[in-house]
Formats: C-alpha cells, structure tokens, sequence
C-alpha cells in the first residue's frame, strides 16, 4: 500500500483540491509541504500531535516538511472554530511561546541537514507595510466570498474583529512567500483551515500562474478534547509540567470503546493489518487494545521510559497498589483549617471537579473513595496523621484520581 492510500484508509484525509495530483506528489516523495503553528500558548497539545503524525508520515516517504510558527498570524489570531475573539498576546510572549513550540516539535521530525525546516512568518509579515501588503494581496480577494468561508460565517452573530478578518489574507500570503522561496506546493491544515487553505492556492494561481495544492486531516482533537466527543478537566498538553506522563497516558487508556480502533488508526504507526486484527477485538479485550494505545501514543510524546513508567503506574494502582507515578498534590499547612481538611476540599484542589458543589454531589452519589473505601459523608475530614507516609488516593468515579500528601 503506498502512502495516499495508507492516509486514507487510516481516515487521516479529510478535503484535498486535486486528488490525482497530490497522490502522484506525496507516493512519490516530491511533496514539499507546510504546516502552521501559531504560538498562542506556552505549550502544544495533543491537537498538534495529530498534526505531527501526519507530517512524518509523509516525511518518511521522502516528501519535506516546513514547520511554519506563526510568529506574525498569532499576532491576529485565527478565528476558525473559535467562537469569541482570542486574547491577544504581547509580542515577547508569542515570540517565547515560538521558541518552546520549536523545541518540543525537534522531538517528533527530522530537522537534520536537508530534511524538515523551521521558519516563522514574523520575519515577512511583521515588515509588511499596510498599504503594500492590500495592493500586493488583497486585490486578489473578494470580500463577498471570504464571509462565504465556515471561518468566518459562525462568527458573524457574535461578531467578527476586523483584525481576525485579516487572518486569510494573511496565512495566504504565508503560502505565497513559501511558494516562492523554497518550493512550497502543498498546504496542510485541520479540516477547520479548509478555506485558508484554497485562499493561498488561489492566490498563488492567480499571482503567478502556478498550480498549489491544498490537503485537510481529519480534525481529531483540540486542546480541550471536544472532537473526540469526550469532555477532559483542561487541556491535554504535550509538556509534562503541564499534563504529566502519567495523566497523559490514563487519558489514551480511558477513551471510548467506539473510539480506540480510530484513534490506533490515526495517532500510531502500527500495521494497519495487525490494527485490523484488534478491531475485532470485543468485551475485556478492547482495553488490552486501549492499554496499547495508550503506551504508543506516551511513547511518541514522552519517550519510552515515561510510557513504561506510567504503564507501570496504571497496573499498580488498578491492582490495587500505590503506583509511583500517579498524579499526586502536596498539602501544606495552609490547606489545613482547624488542623484538619475536607474530602471535598481534597476533591477540589485536586481538580478532579470544577466546583464544591459538585464535590458534594460526588460524596452524595457515592462516586468518592479514598484508598478504595467509598466516602459516604461529604463533611468527612483528615488530619495530617490521616494521610501517613505515602498518603491518601483519591477517586472520583472510575478514572479520575490523585495522590495527596502532606
């Protein structure tokens, strides 16, 4: 199977402008492709590990990769899928932001000499003069078409910033520019991007008569974990400060029976054959399928001695015992109030819910245990003595828990 056919049958294609085209280029190695990244936050997620797999699929075929940090579109903010406008950043902090990205991406290509590429669109966008930047680009772009675009359309109720209208043109002329310098002919995107990705193709034909080409993966999850219709407490990050190993593990090996054949599909690197093999799997043996998943995918993020630790961790705490890398929470003197502290207060400072409130009814269903005891009394306190030496597991129904000690 050559690797067109291999994306899609692993459900990694979701829009491309011209099939037969983009086959022959990518089968064959001469894909050189670019993908963004605007650096909006102090760490990547799990979104843009789906972005990542896609890429060095397509690496490993021979095609080469331009990672793009939005040095200058993060600036504006992109308002696809978003439903309100982003909070935008000091200049300093995106250009932080972009130095964490590129450490973190080093992990996942193959930046040696001749291979992937980093380059940021602050060093042409930030230069662009205004009215240049209109006469050079936005004369190709019809405004009655750009709010056609699902990018713009789901935010005309709410209210669509002329800064974030300015997106388009912007991401663009990103693709122009790469075009130009280095050979650039296809783009890809989450499915969301679909629309920026035709406008810098167009843009291209229609400045220099050339032919881009423009490629959507499927959207797997964002930060948040929506897309894969399961609601996570935060964001799933790629930095271990942010989402430990272990918390990052647990999430792979608790998702949806309906969704782990998929997800073994798009975010590893197995066989297929031997991925067609566990999509037979049924009742007990799917979680042997999500136990793989789940160590594949820490093993790409964090390496194999984290996958191995944090496997390790889950075994021991399922079974029963303490588990060296469970999520754990320090209690200091101040967490304590007339020397001792409530199960609801663990709860809540241990974010496994959102409020008190929802703590109390927790304890009331008899979804809390605390070292495999359910807790029946939400006003049930803990002195310091209580939490001994390797202290108190906590559990908020069958896959949220944490460790506190004091």
């Amino acid at each position: 199977m050559q690797l067109f056919e291999e994306l899609k049958a692993r459900g990694l294609i979701a829009q491309l402008n011209d099939e037969e085209e983009i086959k022959e280029l990518i089968n064959n190695g001469k894909a050189t492709f670019y993908m963004g990244f605007d650096p909006t936050a102090n760490s990547l997620h799990i979104g843009h590990f789906m972005a990542f797999c896609m890429m060095k699929r397509l690496q490993l075929a021979g095609n080469r990769p331009i990672v793009l940090i939005g040095g200058g579109t993060g600036m504006v903010g992109d308002p696809s899928g978003k439903t309100d406008m982003r909070s935008m950043l000091e200049t300093s902090m995106i250009d932080e932001n972009g130095e964490r990205f590129k450490r973190q991406m080093e992990n996942f290509l193959d930046f040696g000499e001749g291979k992937a590429i980093f380059v940021n669109n602050a060093d042409w966008l930030r230069e662009l003069k205004y009215v240049d930047m209109l006469r050079e680009v936005g004369a190709h772009f019809s405004v009655n078409r750009m709010l056609t675009a699902e990018c713009y359309k789901q935010r005309m109720e709410k209210g669509l910033s002329f800064l974030e209208f300015n997106y388009m043109i912007m991401q663009s002329y990103d693709y122009y520019v790469l075009f130009q310098k280095y050979g650039c002919n296809m783009q890809l995107g989450g499915d969301d991007q679909w629309s920026n990705l035709l406008a810098g193709a167009d843009l291209i034909r229609r400045k220099l008569g050339k032919k881009a080409y423009a490629l959507t993966n499927t959207l797997l999850l964002n930060a948040d974990g929506s897309k894969m219709g399961k609601t996570v407490k935060g964001a799933l990050w790629i930095d271990a400060e942010k989402t430990s190993p272990f918390e990052f593990y647990q999430y792979w090996r608790n998702v949806a029976d309906s969704e782990v054949i998929k997800c073994l599909k798009m975010m590893t690197f197995l066989p297929l054959a031997e991925i067609g093999e566990m999509s037979k799997w049924e009742g007990s043996r799917l979680n042997e399928a999500k136990e793989i998943l789940a160590f594949e995918v820490t093993k790409m993020v964090h390496g194999k001695e984290e996958a191995d630790k944090a496997k390790a961790g889950a075994l021991s705490l399922f079974a029963g015992g303490g588990g060296t890398e469970i999520p754990t929470t320090v209690l200091v003197d101040d967490d304590f109030e007339n020397e001792a502290i409530d199960i609801v207060s663990l709860l809540t400072k241990g974010e496994l819910v959102l409020s008190r409130s929802e703590g109390r009814r927790a304890v009331e269903q008899g979804g809390v245990s605390i070292d495999n005891e359910k807790v029946t009394d939400f006003k049930q306190a803990f002195t310091k003595a209580s939490f001994g030496g390797e202290g108190l597991l906590v559990k908020r129904g069958k896959k949220h828990f944490r460790r506190f000690v004091v």
